[in-house]
C-alpha cells in the first residue's frame, strides 16, 4: 500500500469493551468512538488489533448483542472506503465470519506481513508468540480447539455468554492482568519473537497489542517492536504517517 499524502494508517489494541461491566464500559466505549470519529478525516487504514471485546463468540445466529454503536460506526467507515482489519486477540478470538460478512472487514488469526510506502510491517494481536505466555498458550489449545468450540455453542446464549463474560474479568489467566508487569526489554517475549523472526526476514516495525503496556524497543539496528497498550488504563494508539511510526495519547474524560 502506498500511503496518500496527508493521510496516515491508524493502530488500536485491547479496548475489552464490556469489562468489567457493560454499563462501566460505556465511558470507555464512547471516548473510542470520540477517537474514531477523529481520524477519519486522514486515515488511510485502521488496523484493530484484537480484544476489542472482552468477550466475543460467534453462534450460527447469535452475536452479543452490545456495543452495537461502534460495530455500527466500523461499518460505515468500511462503507465509505476505508480498509479496516482485525486481528483477533485472546477475548476475541471465536470470529467465524460475522465481521467479513456483515461489516466487510476482513479477520485475521495470525500475525500478518504487511509493505507501506516500502517499509515492512509484521502486525498481530501477539498472544502465545515468542517464549513465555506459557499459561495462556495452554489455554489457547483449549480455546481454539473445535471440539471444544462445538460443545460450547450447545449452551443457549444467554447462560454461555454470562458464563465466559464472568470467566474473561475474574480469571487472571484469561484477562491477562497476571501478566501485566514490565520485563524488561531483553525479557519482554514479544521482543524476542521479533528479534527471531529478524533472523529470517528483515521487519521495519513489529506492531502488537496483548501486554496492555505502551512499548518501544529496539530489536535490531533497522527495526523497533512497538506496543499499543490499552483503552483501559493508557489509551495509546499507534501512527504511521508513511516514513515513520510513534505511539500517541488520546486523552480520556471521564465526563464523556
Amino acid at each position: 500500500m502506498q500511503i496518500p499524502s496527508g493521510k496516515k494508517i491508524y493502530f488500536s489494541s485491547d479496548n475489552h469493551l464490556g469489562a468489567p461491566t457493560q454499563e462501566l464500559s460505556k465511558p470507555r466505549e464512547q471516548h473510542f468512538l470520540n477517537w474514531l470519529d477523529t481520524i477519519e478525516k486522514d486515515a488511510a487504514a485502521l488496523f484493530l488489533l484484537g480484544d476489542l471485546f472482552d468477550f466475543w463468540f460467534e453462534y450460527k445466529r447469535v452475536v452479543p448483542k452490545n456495543h452495537v454503536r461502534v460495530l455500527g460506526k466500523l461499518a460505515t467507515m468500511a462503507d465509505n472506503g476505508l480498509p479496516i482489519y482485525f486481528f483477533v486477540g485472546n477475548h476475541d478470538l471465536w470470529m467465524f465470519g460475522y465481521f467479513e460478512e456483515e461489516l466487510g472487514i476482513p479477520v485475521f488469526h495470525k500475525p500478518k506481513s504487511f509493505n507501506f510506502n516500502g517499509k515492512k510491517f509484521l502486525i498481530g494481536h501477539g498472544d502465545g508468540l515468542g517464549p513465555g505466555d506459557k499459561g495462556y498458550k495452554r489455554m489457547k489449545k483449549v480455546f481454539t480447539n473445535k471440539f471444544f468450540q462445538w460443545c460450547f455453542k450447545w449452551i443457549h446464549p444467554d447462560i454461555g455468554v454470562k458464563l465466559a463474560t464472568y470467566l474473561s474479568v475474574k480469571n487472571k489467566l484469561i484477562s491477562g492482568d497476571e501478566d501485566a508487569k514490565f520485563l524488561g526489554e531483553e525479557n519482554e517475549w514479544l521482543a524476542q519473537y521479533a528479534k527471531r523472526k529478524l533472523t529470517k526476514e528483515h521487519y521495519d516495525f513489529f506492531i502488537f497489542g496483548h501486554r496492555h503496556m505502551p512499548m518501544t524497543i529496539k530489536v535490531g539496528e533497522k527495526s523497533t517492536y512497538y506496543n499499543l497498550g490499552d483503552w483501559i488504563s493508557h489509551y495509546t494508539y499507534g501512527v504511521f504517517d508513511g516514513n515513520d511510526f510513534q505511539l500517541e495519547h488520546f486523552p480520556f474524560n471521564i465526563r464523556e
